[in-house]
């Protein structure tokens, strides 16, 4: 009989700062801490799989009997940012962090860039998403040239008007990017930003985003299991995090809903392996844009799905639902992610419940466990767990 884990990601749900947080930036941050307290949170089924359980999470009140096995995850990467939580929940550490730029682009970088593309480059500098197209897209609108941004993560962000740059032409430009940003300046992603409206009032991203990340520099779980002869399915900015590498089959998503509808479509097909799921608004729509009411709606939303989603699994389904960093919604002195341990909850009807593996140091047990419960031999990093939480 096959075997299907469904490994869930909700981008940036982080459960409490890590010990180290100061040295990211990040003092009492605790994104699970200030979305319980917003009347739109409310998440029986994440409670049910042991999420107030956790090492360090305050107890719900009435607390309820956990069905899953659960854990805290402490990242052991030098970093809080999508790619490098990705790459060692896969199963892949990065003792060092990739390259930031709080000063804007080096000059050499900007000039080929603008020779290459043949535009001239706006802006430069670390910057709000949503602030920086109030601040340049008019200009960029009777211009031409291209909004070049970054942030605290290791991010080189192109955004262009779909008018003035159609989405195919700003992923080219972003491919250019990509080849030059190499070496010491290696980002972790080119991340397209196409937007549309008239004026910085009415200024919006489109959902035609697109991330061209850096190859992970070692095999993944993914690699490990496609090359095993198993599924390895995509589902929303997974693939392209991944630069592709291991994939199956990969299905883009413009968002939670959609993502949440595909999970639920997959648990009614028949496949052989891994369906990795990445959740993004929480980061994109709320985390940054400090909304705490639509963070907690968005986690709300993804419980009534779990609700739908737990009466579909299999007899040897595994659900995993985890984060990558953490992003407070009320954390005030940047809109960037935060450094935050992150949950680690599994169901199914061969995991034991109840079962409280305290804190584990690296996000690499989940590859780790995922391999071994799928039987696929793999050189990963982290901690195997699936001995601990079988029935057998």
């Amino acid at each position: 009989m096959s075997k299907r884990v469904f490994l869930v990601v909700l981008d940036s749900f982080g459960v409490g700062e890590e010990p180290d947080a100061h040295a990211f930036g990040d003092w009492g941050v605790n994104t699970l801490g200030s979305i319980r307290k917003s009347p739109k949170f409310h998440c029986p089924n994440l409670a049910r799989l042991g999420l107030f359980h956790l090492d360090g999470v305050q107890p719900q009140q009435p607390q309820a009997e956990p069905i899953g096995a659960f854990a805290r995850l402490q990242e052991r990467s030098m970093g809080k940012d999508t790619t490098i939580g990705h790459w060692e929940i896969a199963g892949v550490e990065s003792p060092a962090p990739l390259p930031t730029y709080p000063d804007g682009f080096p000059p050499e970088i900007i000039q080929e860039f603008e020779q290459r593309t043949g535009r001239a480059v706006l802006c430069n500098k670390p910057y709000s998403g949503t602030e920086v197209l109030k601040d340049y897209g008019e200009e960029h609108l009777r211009t031409g040239a291209l909004i070049v941004y970054t942030s605290a993560d290791s991010v080189f962000q192109i955004a262009a008007h779909e008018d003035i740059v159609p989405p195919q032409q700003l992923y080219e430009y972003c491919r250019i990017a990509r080849s030059i940003l190499t070496g010491k300046h290696g980002v972790g992603r080119v991340i397209a930003r196409p937007f549309e409206g008239t004026c910085r009032d009415d200024f919006r991203r489109t959902p035609r985003r697109h991330d061209f990340s850096l190859q992970p520099p070692a095999k993944t779980m993914l690699d490990e299991i496609s090359a095993s002869g198993l599924d390895v399915i995509a589902v929303g900015k997974i693939n392209d995090i991944f630069a592709g590498q291991g994939v199956t089959r990969a299905i883009p998503t413009s968002g939670n809903p959609e993502g949440q509808q595909v999970l639920l479509r997959l648990a009614q097909e028949d496949f052989n392996g891994l369906a990795f799921v990445n959740l993004v608004d929480f980061d994109m729509l709320y985390g940054h844009r400090r909304d705490v009411d639509g963070y907690a709606a968005a986690a709300t939303s993804f419980d009534e799905t779990l609700a739908q989603l737990l009466p579909l699994l299999r007899e040897d389904d595994m659900l995993i639902v985890t984060a990558d960093h953490g992003c407070d919604p009320a954390y005030t002195r940047s809109t960037d992610h935060t450094r935050e341990y992150v949950p680690f909850l599994a169901f199914g009807q061969k995991v034991k419940p109840g079962v409280n593996l305290g804190t584990i140091a690296g996000f690499g047990c989940i590859a780790a466990t995922v391999c071994s419960y799928l039987q696929v031999k793999a050189e990963v990093t982290g901690q195997d767990v699936w001995p601990l939480i079988c029935k057998n």
